[in-house]
């Protein structure tokens, strides 16, 4: 069950119900019950988030790594056919279920038209390490999302947030001021050239990140 933030307080988790109804029914997306007088029931993500789950573990298989970078993405993939932005991509919004595969959750984003235009805007949006400089603070799209989706991506693949010698709240200008200068991290891992490019808005649309890590995931196959 989720509850509102402030009781009685139920704006929040109608915006959520109404964005889950329109997304339905995917492997990749939390799975709504329906709204209750008490708030609205959800799936049991009965693993937790997978930023708690990273930080209690000491070693975590490339290849599941790798899983869950392309799960993220297909997540972002799905929302995205739908016209809803989720506007707030990081890895305490990615829940494990009991087979450890990811759900997308905590839905206050966007909807949009076919054509752009604004629906419904629940009014979340990224904390500093996931979001991309743009000239008004409010403005969210698809290019938005993944840029997140590569910070999110990044903290799977290292084991840790993007700059983790910044805090993403008191130095919150230090990051903003990075990513507006194209100053991004440059760990080796082997999801290096797809968060920069997430970084860069050099994709499109999260199929093209899904089918990147796709042939990641193949190459380590065969050299396995």
């Amino acid at each position: 069950m989720k509850y509102p933030c402030i009781p009685g307080n139920f704006e929040s988790i109608h915006t959520e119900a109404h964005l889950l109804r329109i997304l339905g029914t995917h492997p990749r997306i939390i799975a709504s019950k329906g709204l209750t007088e008490h708030g609205l029931l959800l799936q049991r993500a009965s693993n937790g988030s997978l930023s708690d789950y990273i930080a209690s573990q000491s070693f975590i298989p490339l290849s599941q790594k790798l899983l869950w970078c392309k799960q993220a993405a297909e997540a972002a993939s799905y929302i995205h056919t739908k016209h809803v932005i989720h506007c707030d991509i990081n890895l305490r919004n990615f829940l494990l279920d009991k087979n450890f595969d990811l759900l997308l959750a905590d839905f206050q984003g966007m909807l949009k038209s076919a054509d752009g235009e604004i629906l419904l805007d629940g009014l979340s949006r990224e904390c500093s390490k996931s979001y991309m400089p743009r000239s008004h603070g409010d403005y969210a799209c698809v290019r938005t999302d993944l840029f997140a989706l590569g910070s999110a991506i990044y903290f799977i693949m290292t084991g840790h947030e993007v700059f983790p010698e910044l805090d993403s709240l008191t130095q919150d200008e230090e990051i903003s001021s990075r990513f507006e200068n194209g100053v991004f991290p440059t760990d080796n891992h082997l999801c290096c050239h797809i968060t920069e490019k997430c970084w860069r808005q050099q994709y499109k649309s999260a199929d093209e990140i899904v089918s990147d890590l796709y042939l990641i995931q193949a190459s380590e196959a065969v050299s396995e």
